[in-house]
């Protein structure tokens, strides 16, 4: 059913903007003169359009039009505590399109609502946006309802989005005072060497001495980028795209993924989040009712590393030849041992999603204080390596001077 949006006078004379789903144009003004609304423009919405761009996506990617975890989680939960109240699923939907915060939510959901009303079952009707809705939210849904417990995986799936968000912000959130001192400190030293330090050394050189070498390398430097800035700023540029190109090619998002990994103290850190996210997303899966080889896969997709992601796949692939999940994780050289040995633990002992959890909460600790050593590291030498780069062009602006002085 089209989608329309609508511009209307109501009988207090106020304009009015919405939108309504109606077979023709028509059939949305007669809906909408019940509503005593006199209609003074109508137009079909580009909505199912966007969504159908965000389905194809560009290389099978998700586009930057998906709703944020944020919201997710805030309609996921609206949604559970509507079913927990005995509301019918497809009354719940209708009123979540009252209350949507915009109108690209407004029309997913009015879409979603009609494939449901039409006999698709929601989590088939959610997969139709996937630029809003993930696998892994898909399979939970539809564990839901073949369990009957919709309503109880709906609260789980909006704890775990809101877990999910916390733990990727933990990270960005710390980043941001050593990004903007890094930012800021390039901007000082650019300026510096652009327009300050030439006008300094065009004065030291009109006076015909001999200059030292701290003083002539700052002023070949200056030079360079007062002359060639264009050149310095297509050769960042192609760097990128060079860099950008070969982490898109398989084996060079292999190779940088792994690299990642092996950092002193960022890889750490990387593996500890990947963990954190690995464990809570299959602990929720398999809480929900999802089959265990269908969980494995789900979350492989949620992890971001392509070492990480062909450890999980060679687990699900040993899975489904007969072995437990905790052998080819130990194998895998990948996976901490505390994991490997705590998974087998919680197969023998049949509360793997409680470990899973355990081992989720244990590891999002970590992450906590992995991330305040990291910014307690990072924060001090930042300061250090800009006060070095101004020392040394304080210096060798000086060091001139001094020896003009000495001389006199």
């Amino acid at each position: 059913m089209p989608i329309f949006e609508y511009k209307a006078i109501d009988g207090n004379n106020r304009v009015k903007k919405g939108i309504i789903d109606a077979d023709t144009p028509r059939e949305a003004r007669v809906k909408l003169k019940k509503d005593a609304l006199f209609v003074t423009d109508i137009k079909e919405s580009r909505g199912k359009k966007k969504a159908a761009v965000a389905i194809r996506g560009v290389t099978g990617v998700e586009t930057t039009n998906k709703l944020r975890n944020e919201q997710v989680a805030a309609v996921t939960r609206q949604m559970a505590a509507l079913l927990q109240a005995g509301i019918p699923l497809a009354e719940a939907l209708r009123m979540i399109i009252e209350q949507a915060p915009d109108k690209k939510v407004e029309s997913v959901f009015r879409d979603i609502r009609e494939k449901v009303t039409q006999g698709m079952t929601f989590a088939d009707a959610t997969m139709q946006h996937p630029a809003y809705f993930n696998s892994l939210y898909a399979n939970m849904v539809r564990a839901g309802e073949s369990s009957g417990a919709l309503d109880a995986v709906l609260v789980r799936l909006a704890q775990f989005l809101q877990a999910q968000t916390r733990l990727k912000n933990k990270v960005g959130a710390a980043m941001i005072y050593p990004m903007i001192m890094v930012i800021v400190g390039v901007i000082v030293v650019a300026i510096l060497m652009t327009l300050v330090v030439p006008r300094v050394t065009q004065l030291i050189k009109g006076r015909g001495q001999d200059l030292p070498l701290p003083t002539e390398i700052l002023i070949t430097c200056s030079d360079f980028l007062v002359n060639y800035w264009l050149l310095v700023a297509v050769g960042i540029l192609a760097v990128a795209i060079a860099f950008q190109v070969f982490v898109n090619s398989e084996k060079g998002r292999f190779a940088f993924d792994n690299f990642k990994l092996k950092l002193p103290i960022f890889g750490d850190l990387a593996k500890k989040q990947a963990m954190a996210r690995f464990s809570i997303t299959l602990a929720t899966l398999l809480r929900s009712g999802v089959p265990a080889l269908q969980a494995i896969q789900v979350t492989k997709k949620v992890l971001d590393n392509v070492v990480l992601q062909n450890a999980l796949q060679n687990v699900h692939d040993r899975v489904l030849e007969g072995t437990d999940i905790a052998t080819p994780m130990k194998m895998s050289g990948v996976f901490p041992p505390t994991i490997s040995y705590m998974v087998g633990v919680g197969e023998q002992a049949g509360n793997l999603e409680e470990m899973l959890e355990r081992i989720s909460e244990t590891y999002d600790e970590e992450v906590d204080l992995a991330t305040q050593k990291l910014t307690s590291m990072l924060e001090p030498l930042i300061i250090v390596a800009l006060a070095v780069v101004v020392a040394g062009i304080v210096i060798a602006i000086v060091l001139p001077l001094l020896q003009l002085q000495r001389a006199n």
